[in-house]
Formats: structure tokens, C-alpha cells, sequence
């Protein structure tokens, strides 16, 4: 064999992996299709659960010195939640972009040993009894990592049911003129939408807007500078410059099996979701997280084949739950009065406590952090 295992895609799930992989003591191999990383950031949040994995790894630290914010709580369709009475070392949601959180664990996974190869996308693949072999290089296993228009999901034909995105949001990173927020705030959505604004640092800021404008909107329509300064002038600031922009969906997928013989999916390439509760990067974490002991320590002789099929057996209700959770938060944050008041009595008649766990990713049997 050429490698024990071949991650597809350098994201924060292949990363995790890869380092989970090299700890365990296999030789891995990461393939990434972009030339380096961008240093955009998709996700900005870590839930307490990844903090509870990534301070058993001694990576929270550095992230934490790099961090924008620690908030005391999360939201739920914009519903505050108090985390700081969960059963948890660490009762807050981190602020940090996920370009930071990325540097970090590629540098963790590099050290151990792991090889990441930017530039170098996954074109086939096969498997047989003893292996698989990807780019004509062989390896024990392959794990897509590679998001949610998986190479890897595709070519195993696994099915991916779910719905396509019913509505469309606005996300974009910009300079503001005459300054903006100092502190992050959780969202607040108001009956004709939602605006959130973070410092970013450097001047920088994320925009997050959904109104009736972005929900009319398809996924692939452009956005315009002045579409991002409609939304700003919302909220009484002024646009500078943009960085960067896209729209985002509420498309809703999972992969119906996590494994095909020798082949793994994790992160976006097994589910995707509504961003609603900031939950997307933290559940490909913990999948990564999940899967590569289990990986390593086949690798290593250690446990037989068997332990493998425990990764779909516990990550596919954990995502099936999250997914149940974003779509719910989606339809209390369509931009209606009508649905604002239904959000309304839905938070004085909840259990913020239990939805405070969900969100946090505290709301299922993790099992103690006990592997080395």
C-alpha cells in the first residue's frame, strides 16, 4: 500500500481527520482540489462539544488565542439560549473564523505526519477486497471529506435524499464606511427578515442577510454590491467595499449510508443543512473526530472490521437530529410577522435548556473523551 488511508479535501472535517488518523499511528494522505487555502471563511462558531474535542486533542488553546469572541449562549431560529448552565467545561460558543480553525489543525495533522496535497483533486477511484485506489495511488481506505458536491459520494452512487434549498440568504464579507459593530452579537430576526453584522477583524466585517429581496433570490444569482448595501443601509451602515460574497440555501440532504465497503463520508459530503444555529463545521468535526480512532485502530490490528460500521451506526441519527433542527429553525425564521409571532410564543413555551443542549451538540450520549 502506498498510504493506510486517503482523506479527499483539506476542509476542517478532512483536517480533523487526518490528524485523528495520524495520531492512531496511520499513514495518510490528504487530497485537495485548490491549488492552497483561501483564507475565506464559511463557518465562524465552535459549539461547546468540538471545544470539548479539541481541548482533549490540546488544539483549543491556540484557537481560543485567536478567537474573536466567546459568546455566553447560542440561538435557536434567533431565540437566545443560555449555555451556561450545561453540563460542560466549556459553556460558550467561540467566535472564530473557520480560515483559523483550518491553519490549526492542518499544522496539528502535518506534525504528526499526515501529508496534505493541495491541487490534487480526486478524478476516480476504485475498491476491491484489500483496498481502494484513487488517482492510481493505493491506499487501505478513502474518506470523502470533499463537501457537499462530493466526488466521492457521487461515485459511489450513494443516495443522498433530502429537499432542494425553498429559500436563499445572503452572506458576504466588506468593509464598512465610518466603522461598525466592536462585539458579536447573536442574530435577531425581525418580521421582514434578518440582519446580523460581525467584526471580523482588520476592518473587515460579515454580512448575513435574509429578507424578502435574498429569499426571492436563486442560489447562483450573482450578488451585487448594491444589493449587499440595501441590506447594510437596513441597519444604518454604510458599505465600504466587498470582499467577498455568495448566497446560501436551506437545502436539506443526507447520505443514506455513511460506509460502502472500504469507503467513508463525512462533514458536508454525508448531510447538509440550513446554517441556522451555527452547527454545520461542528458536526463534521465530531464525525472526523468519531471515525478516525475507529479507522486507526482497525489499522492498527487492534479491533476487527466490525468497529467500522459503529461510525454510520452513531453519526447518522446524531446529523439526521441536526438536520430535524435547522429545518425546524427555517420556518421560524422565514421573514413574516406572522411567523415572527409564532416564534414568539414558541420561545415562552420551550425548553430553552434542552434546545441550549441540541444546539451545543450536548444533547446525546457522546461518550467520555477517554482515547489517546
Amino acid at each position: 500500500m502506498s498510504t493506510d488511508v486517503i482523506v479527499a479535501g483539506a476542509g476542517p472535517t478532512g483536517l480533523m481527520l487526518a490528524g485523528e488518523l495520524a495520531l492512531g499511528g496511520a499513514r495518510v494522505v490528504v487530497l485537495e482540489r485548490l491549488a492552497a487555502r483561501t483564507g475565506q471563511s464559511k463557518a465562524l462558531n465552535l459549539q461547546p462539544r468540538s471545544a470539548e474535542v479539541l481541548a482533549h486533542r490540546g488544539l483549543l488553546d491556540d484557537i481560543l488565542a485567536v478567537a474573536s469572541a466567546r459568546l455566553p449562549g447560542g440561538h435557536f431560529a434567533g431565540i437566545p439560549l443560555d449555555y451556561s448552565t450545561l453540563r460542560t467545561p466549556f459553556p460558550y460558543q467561540i467566535g472564530v473564523p473557520q480560515a483559523r480553525v483550518e491553519e490549526r489543525l492542518a499544522a496539528w495533522a502535518t506534525g504528526l505526519g499526515a501529508e496534505i496535497r493541495y491541487g490534487e483533486p480526486v478524478g476516480s477511484f476504485s475498491q476491491d477486497a484489500s483496498g481502494v485506489t484513487v488517482n492510481g495511488m493505493r491506499a487501505g481506505y478513502l474518506v470523502g471529506c470533499d463537501g457537499a458536491r462530493s466526488v466521492v459520494r457521487n461515485g459511489l452512487r450513494v443516495d443522498f435524499p433530502g429537499r432542494d434549498g425553498r429559500m436563499c440568504a445572503l452572506v458576504a464579507d466588506v468593509t464598512l464606511v465610518g466603522g461598525g459593530p466592536t462585539r458579536w452579537t447573536l442574530p435577531e430576526p425581525k418580521g421582514d427578515g434578518l440582519l446580523t453584522v460581525l467584526p471580523l477583524g482588520e476592518g473587515v466585517f460579515r454580512v448575513l442577510a435574509a429578507g424578502p429581496r435574498q429569499t426571492a433570490a436563486a442560489k447562483d444569482d450573482p450578488v451585487s454590491a448594491g444589493e449587499v448595501a440595501e441590506a447594510l443601509a437596513g441597519g444604518g451602515l454604510t458599505l465600504g467595499e466587498v470582499r467577498w460574497a455568495s448566497r446560501f440555501t436551506d437545502a436539506t440532504r443526507q447520505a443514506a449510508r455513511y460506509r460502502t465497503g472500504r469507503v467513508f463520508l463525512a462533514g458536508d459530503a454525508a448531510h447538509v443543512h440550513s446554517p441556522a444555529g451555527g452547527q454545520g463545521l461542528n458536526l463534521g468535526l465530531q464525525d472526523a473526530f468519531n471515525l478516525g480512532g475507529k479507522l486507526a485502530a482497525v489499522i492498527r490490528g487492534e479491533s476487527g472490521d466490525d468497529l467500522l460500521d459503529t461510525y454510520h451506526a452513531e453519526r447518522h441519527p446524531v446529523a439526521a437530529r441536526v438536520l430535524q433542527s435547522t429545518r425546524a429553525q427555517g420556518v421560524l425564521l422565514v421573514p413574516d410577522e406572522d411567523v415572527a409571532a409564532l416564534r414568539e410564543v414558541f420561545a415562552e413555551l420551550v425548553d430553552r435548556r434542552a434546545l441550549a443542549e441540541r444546539v451545543a451538540g450536548l444533547d446525546h450520549d457522546n461518550g467520555p473523551l477517554t482515547r489517546s
